[in-house]
């Protein structure tokens, strides 16, 4: 009996193999962008996530270091400050390139109103030339969301 179910089956038809194959086109078509987007919204997050380490760095700096900064005036401390002094170690660059963010072109704006510091990242490569600017420090740290990070 076995052997006579066994003589008829002879595998997959052409049509069943077709259609294997196009149901497993379909859901690559939609996987691999999807799989895309979430490596860039990494690279972005990971970016925020510096310029907030960089931020609390400064904050650091400021404090630690005795900064007078007057009420309504703002101070600049860049990326090299920051390392030279020990508040934060060199930090890589996510964009996948293997650099370094740009020590001198990194840099914090810490303003004072009032009691109240606000503390704003520009992120830069440290390219020379064509360096790539990820932050534009327009917009206060705690405040950043993944719009705010350009060429990632």
């Amino acid at each position: 009996m076995l052997k006579k179910l066994m003589k008829n089956e002879r595998g997959l038809t052409l049509i069943e193999l077709l259609a294997v194959v196009v149901i497993l086109g379909i859901i690559a078509a939609i996987a691999i962008p999807a799989i895309g987007g979430l490596i860039n919204n990494s690279r972005i997050d990971a970016h925020i996530a510096n310029a907030e380490q960089i931020s609390n760095a400064a904050r650091l700096y400021v404090t630690t270091e005795n900064v007078k900064i007057a009420d309504g005036d703002s101070k600049t401390v860049k990326l090299s400050e920051l390392i030279s002094k020990g508040h934060i170690e060199n930090i890589q660059n996510p964009s996948g390139d293997g650099s370094n963010y740009g020590d001198d072109a990194t840099q914090v704006k810490v303003q004072r109103s009032g009691n109240n510091y606000q503390y704003f990242v520009i992120l830069k490569s440290n390219a020379t030339e064509n360096a790539v600017e990820y932050l534009d420090g327009k917009t206060e740290t705690s405040a950043l969301a993944r719009t705010n990070i350009k060429n990632p």
